[in-house]
């Protein structure tokens, strides 16, 4: 059975305690102070002990002076920002093998007019991308006897296990869409190592002792950092991608993301520095 709670306060609505009014002293039951009246009335004086017959033991047994809050606190686990980096598209069925993404180029080049010259034709090109497709599985078993034990201390063993099952999914397919899978023969690769991706480049060494780490550098070093990125990415574009008018993304590690709030002499953070310059910019961090 779970305990009935007579009141909970949190951190910062606990106040000194002070005796202003000793009408209402019954209420110190509730915490545990009180039984003097009977002890009084009971009196000091009491005649010698008899022996005991059984075993000397403690008067009461300490589970009976247990109180056990109610509910549970669930452990936490690493944040899935798989879906908010990318989003989610869900197509075909479950028993297809590969994912294929077919990619036209046009192709074509113009000459100077003239009236008895061969005229060149336009043409297009195409190429298939294909991805494999993984399915994996966890299953569950909840016997009688653990359903009705479980019971005993206010679980659903067969809600839990679910919600385990759930979870375990959620967490592989997260690792998936970053990583993506190697079983072998397979090409099924994740955000991060996409082979259509550009090579990885590192940011400039330009903190404390020749570090790259964003928590060494300056407003103005990490600026840049950022800065050369975008850069980069309008260049290869061919200024296709505009970052002035085009929604980007801004992928940063965990452990990162709060050195978005150094700021400058003027007391402008970077964060403020980039939604400012790339309105259409979002920032999404991921421990992964």
């Amino acid at each position: 059975m779970q305990t009935i709670t007579h009141s909970a306060l949190d951190g910062k609505s606990v106040r000194p305690l002070i005796f202003r009014n000793v009408e209402d002293y019954e209420d110190l039951h509730r915490i545990g102070i009180g039984g003097l009246d009977k002890i009084i009335d009971a009196g000091f004086g009491m005649d010698s002990i008899q022996g005991n017959v059984t075993q000397a033991s403690i008067p009461v047994q300490l589970q009976f002076l247990q109180q056990f809050l109610p509910g549970f606190v669930k452990v936490m686990t690493a944040a899935r920002k798989i879906d908010e980096f990318i989003g989610i598209n869900t197509a075909g069925s479950w028993e297809d093998e590969e994912v294929v993404q077919g990619i036209i180029e046009n192709t074509g080049s113009a000459v100077p007019y003239g009236d008895l010259t061969n005229v060149p034709l336009s043409s297009w090109n195409e190429n298939w991308v294909t991805r494999t497709v993984v399915r994996f599985e966890l299953g569950m078993r909840v016997g009688n006897l653990e359903e009705k034990r479980a019971a005993r201390i206010m679980v659903n063993s067969a809600e839990s296990k679910r919600e385990s099952a759930g979870l375990a999914l959620e967490q592989q397919r997260n690792a998936v869409g970053f990583y993506g899978y190697n079983s072998g023969n397979n090409f099924t690769y994740g955000f991060l190592n996409d082979p259509g991706l550009p090579a990885y480049v590192t940011v400039a060494a330009t903190g404390t002792g020749s570090s790259t780490l964003w928590s060494t550098k300056t407003f103005l070093e990490i600026c840049a950092d950022i800065r050369t990125a975008i850069v980069g990415l309008r260049t290869q574009s061919q200024d296709t991608i505009d970052p002035e008018t085009t929604a980007l993304t801004l992928g940063l590690p965990t452990d990162c993301v709060d050195y978005l709030s150094v700021t400058s002499d003027f007391g402008i953070s970077v964060r403020d520095w980039l939604t400012q310059t790339y309105k259409k910019t979002r920032i999404v961090s991921a421990p992964s």
